[in-house]
């Protein structure tokens, strides 16, 4: 019985009513279309969160072509799967519908709409296993398949579950230009349960498929602290609203989202807290934790919000979660509404972030764990009781969040009576356990004005029983809460198509059909050909330039009238732009054009007057003055009055000529001197609009301080080894704090300065020292000071050091010991440098002339450092030490000289030949040989022998200069061979040499 058991869970079978009289068929859908779906999947006990969107071509006749689907799930999902299909649309506007996508066929029923549009199921789940869902099919405008065709100011919901079926949401706003990147991006995410603002580091998107609209976008912000980026898919229904869904592979950084992207009607301005001024039916679907149930369970909630524009409101809401549905009336709360609409509700600790659509119509998200998403909804004005609930409508049971919701569709028919409404139809039936088609549905309902606007219950006359709570939108459109259903879904009730097939759009107008942009709007009236059906006529409207014009998303023709009028609100505009704007209904469109022209020029004023400068020195300068206009001046120039307050002080010519088409004109402000400082009112007059602006006339000041001079003391140093003094004079006395006068040399390696020298207050002057370095040329160093806008130079000459004196640096003999009379010494003077010009005369002197003797002086050629001398010696008895002086240029050096007494030659040899003779017949000759020549007068050497058997001579002499002589040895007749020893002496020096004499 299961699957026949839904909408409270009351038994649809039991109970028969009447279906919708209304006549349908397959022509009710014909031609592009648009998709998108929310559902679950689930087998064996496991289920998870299931999406699609795409687009499809219907012939009217029964036949699906040019379908195309992305689709993603926990395990991943179709991309831009191409289908075909089938469809059959019964006369009670129910019908089935099937996909033939990726081998296998998928079924669906189906539930059409007034507007052209249908809601539809899924059927194909049985056994526990399979998917469950719901979703919406709309007409679309392939002329809006295009990137450049999405621009405007957009907002968007979107939400679903991850891989662990933990629920997120995500609503926020972009600007579109058209080209491809998104601009102005804000958003929230509940994230499951933790709530958070959305910060965009990019943003684009692309329509990739013009034949089928579909595009694709990818998002990038930041979340938790660190980086994330979704990926989305979405098909394109108008340039007005997207199907969109994330199709990165689900993961808990990558929840599978699936939600609507809708154009914004920004009014003048921007959002403001006055854009929540009236009622708003807002119906929301999550996921809650109950105590005595292990996971979440599904949470349904709708409720009217009622805004008083200013940032107050009160919220009167019905929601069932936990098998225990609640009632809550008139809680108040506050709210704030950004310039992007942006809104924040807070009411008893919790909170709701919508960002709106347009005034009382926003996309919503709570800021509980439950992870609450949904939609708000302008509630139509007036008290809205049973009667705003009559004739037919199609339903269905949306956004289920878990495999256990009973998803429905069907075309209902309520009567409107009081105080007890009938509402009565068939469903087609999509559970888990598996499909029926076709179940009768009856119920009543009552709805009231108090305590809330449009608040009624509803009651099913089932043998079961079971109850719910409806909320009035408007005569079109309801949405019910189930409260005894244990997994509830809100059901969305929207117009049904008409029983009168025949009444069409048959006119569009405006007026007036030219407007001044961003000042004026314009009054659209559309027209059917008769009267409008029960429920009224939803007519769509569009604008093909909404930068320019905008209009309502559509219109209703009330029930029973021909003719409904809407605004088309305008924008400024830089030039007159042509505008269509278009009005669907019923498969007919027409269209008008209004022009929306830029605002006239408002009339040419005086806008500014300057001065440049604004403080000048009276007599001396003078200030240019410069008049500006709001606009280009008129034919033959704009005539500006001038005049002054204090023309003693400051002048101007009575009048400047702005030249024809120019905006600005200047003229010169003459000044006189003043003694003291005089503030001028200049004033010009133009077009009745007086401008002002203030001259400052000074006294002239006195003359600057100013550097007049800067002197070295003395401008010749030596390098290394002096300074010099640095004096730097001011052009008068030194302001209070003193004077700091900025100094530099241009060569820091010859003569180095102080950065700077501080001439004392009320001083002139001021000394400084110039350190110098050892230069090895003469160099000019330019010393530089300045001050107050003055430099000055002097130049400081830093010469070499000169070489020292020449002075006697060494006296030197050689040999430094000679015999005194025979031998002299050669003596070396040796300067500390090269001897000048003319030669350096060196004085020479000996402490004992008797023994040695030098000149006078001694001649240093010039450019030479040595001369030689002589120094000359007398014989001396003994070794005598005399000192050699020389003398030059206050310097002395000495040197000693031995000079030794003159050494006797000694005996060295004594030779006899032959060495042996016979005694009385024979003799020898002797040689005597000195080790030296013989003295002058000769050397007489002593001669002797050793025995009588030879005779010589007492002594011979060797001459002198010689080193030897002879003398002949006699000998005597002996009886035996006798030696004898001949002995030679000379210098305490002796020789002997034996003679054999023979028998």
């Amino acid at each position: 019985m299961k699957k026949v058991c839904v909408l409270v869970l009351v038994c649809l079978g039991l109970v028969m009513a009447p279906s919708v009289k209304a006549q349908g068929s397959n022509a009710e859908l014909n031609g592009n279309y648009a998709f998108t779906f929310d559902g679950i999947t689930g087998a064996n006990g496991v289920s998870n969160g299931f999406a699609g969107v795409g687009s499809f071509t219907a012939d009217g006749a029964g036949n699906i072509a040019n379908g195309e689907a992305d689709t993603n799930a926990v395990g991943g999902g179709l991309t831009a799967q191409p289908f075909t299909g089938t469809y059959s649309i019964g006369a009670d506007h129910r019908g089935v519908m099937t996909f033939n996508i990726a081998g296998s066929t998928k079924k669906f029923a189906i539930a059409t709409l007034a507007d052209g549009s249908a809601k539809f199921i899924e059927t194909d789940a049985v056994g526990g296993a399979g998917t469950i869902g719901s979703g919406r099919i709309e007409k679309s405008t392939p002329a809006a398949f295009s990137t450049a065709q999405i621009t405007g100011e957009y907002a968007f919901g979107i939400a679903g579950q991850d891989n662990a079926n933990n629920r997120a949401t995500i609503a926020g706003r972009f600007t579109s230009s058209g080209n491809g990147t998104l601009t102005n991006v804000a958003g929230d995410v509940n994230a499951y349960g933790t709530v958070s603002a959305l910060t965009f580091t990019s943003a684009t998107y692309t329509v990739s498929n013009a034949a089928t609209g579909r595009g694709t976008m990818h998002l990038s912000f930041q979340f938790s602290g660190g980086p994330v980026s979704l990926d989305l898919v979405f098909y394109v229904v108008n340039g007005g609203k997207l199907f969109a869904m994330v199709n990165d592979t689900v993961t808990p950084a990558s929840p599978l989202l699936n939600g609507t992207v809708l154009r914004q009607s920004v009014p003048t301005g921007g959002f403001t807290n006055a854009s929540l001024n009236s009622n708003m039916v807002l119906y929301m679907t999550g996921l809650a934790a109950c105590g005595n149930v292990t996971g979440t369970v599904p949470k349904a909630v709708a409720g009217v919000l009622t805004s008083n524009g200013a940032g107050s409101f009160s919220l009167s809401f019905d929601e069932n979660f936990c098998s225990a549905p609640r009632t809550v009336t008139a809680t108040p709360g506050t709210y704030t509404v950004a310039n992007n609409g942006r809104t924040t509700m807070a009411l008893n600790g919790d909170g709701i972030i919508g960002y709106l659509v347009g005034a009382n119509q926003g996309f919503l998200i709570t800021t509980d764990p439950a992870v609450l998403s949904g939609f708000g909804e302008p509630q139509a004005a007036g008290a809205l009781t049973n009667s705003a609930v009559a004739g037919g409508y199609a339903g269905v049971a949306t956004d289920p969040t878990a495999f256990t919701v009973n998803v429905f569709s069907g075309e209902f028919s309520a009567n409107g009576a009081s105080p007890t409404g009938n509402l009565t139809g068939r469903v087609d039936i999509g559970d888990a356990s598996g499909s029926q088609s076709g179940a009768s549905f009856a119920a009543t309902y009552s709805v009231s004005s108090t305590p809330a606007n449009g608040r009624g219950t509803v009651n099913l006359t089932s043998p079961t029983g079971g109850s719910a709570v409806a909320y009035i939108v408007s005569p079109t459109k309801f949405v019910v809460v189930p409260l005894s259903d244990p997994n509830p879904a809100v059901w969305e009730f929207d117009r049904a198509p008409s029983a009168s097939a025949a009444v069409t759009l048959s006119a569009l107008a405006l007026n007036p059909t030219s407007v001044t942009g961003g000042t004026q709007s314009s009054t659209g009236t559309v027209t059917l050909s008769g009267a409008a059906p029960s429920g009224g006529a939803v007519v769509s409207l569009s604008s093909n330039n909404t930068t320019a014009a905008r209009v309502p998303a559509s219109v209703i023709v009330a029930a029973g009238a021909t003719t409904a009028s809407f605004t088309v609100s305008t924008s400024a505009v830089s030039a007159s732009t042509a505008v269509t704007i278009s009005a669907a209904y019923a498969g007919t469109t027409r269209t008008a054009t209004l022009t929306v022209n830029p605002a006239a020029p408002p009339p040419v004023t005086l806008s500014a007057l300057t001065l440049n400068p604004t403080a000048v020195t009276g007599g001396t300068q003078s200030s240019t003055g410069t008049v500006t206009l709001s606009g280009a001046a008129p034919s033959g120039g704009a005539v500006v009055s001038l005049s002054s307050n204090n023309t003693a002080a400051a002048r101007v010519p009575a009048s400047v000529t702005v030249a024809a088409g120019a905006t600005t004109a200047s003229f010169t402000v003459s000044t006189s001197a003043v003694s003291a400082s005089t503030a001028v009112t200049i004033s010009a007059a133009y077009g009745g609009t007086t401008r002002t602006a203030t001259l400052t006339v000074n006294p002239a000041a006195p003359p600057p301080v100013t550097l007049s001079a800067l002197a070295l003391n003395p401008t010749s140093v030596t390098g290394g080894t002096q300074s010099s003094t640095g004096t730097v004079t001011l052009s008068r006395a030194a302001p209070s704090g003193g004077a700091v006068v900025s100094l530099s040399s241009n060569n820091t390696a010859a003569a180095r300065v102080p950065a700077s020298v501080t001439v004392a207050a009320g001083a002139t002057t001021a000394s400084f020292t110039v350190s110098t370095s050892a230069v090895s040329a003469s160099t000019a160093v330019t010393i530089s000071a300045a001050y107050g806008g003055t430099t000055r130079t002097a130049t400081l000459t830093v010469n070499p050091a000169p070489p020292p004196p020449v002075t006697l640096s060494a006296l030197a003999l050689n040999p430094t010991s000679v015999t005194g009379g025979t031998q002299s010494s050669t003596g070396m003077v040796t300067l500390s440098g090269a001897a000048p010009s003319g030669g350096a005369v060196v004085s020479l002197s000996s402490n004992n002339t008797g023994a040695a003797r030098v000149p006078a002086s001694v001649t240093v050629a010039a450019g030479a450092t040595t001369a030689s001398f002589t120094v000359s010696t007398s014989a001396v008895i003994t070794s005598t030490t005399v000192t050699i002086t020389a003398s030059y240029a206050g310097t002395t050096r000495t040197a000693t000289l031995t000079v030794k007494p003159v050494l006797l030659p000694t005996v060295a040899s004594l030779t006899l030949n032959p060495s042996s003779v016979v005694g009385g017949l024979q003799s020898s000759l002797a040689t005597v040989t000195l080790s030296g020549a013989a003295p002058a007068g000769g050397a007489s050497v002593g001669l002797a022998r050793s025995n009588s058997a030879a005779s010589v001579p007492a002594s011979v002499t060797i001459p002198a200069g010689a080193t030897s002589a002879t003398f002949r040895v006699s000998t005597s007749i002996v009886l035996i061979t006798t030696s004898t020893n001949i002995t030679a002496s000379y210098n305490n020096s002796s020789r002997t040499a034996t003679l054999s004499v023979l028998l």
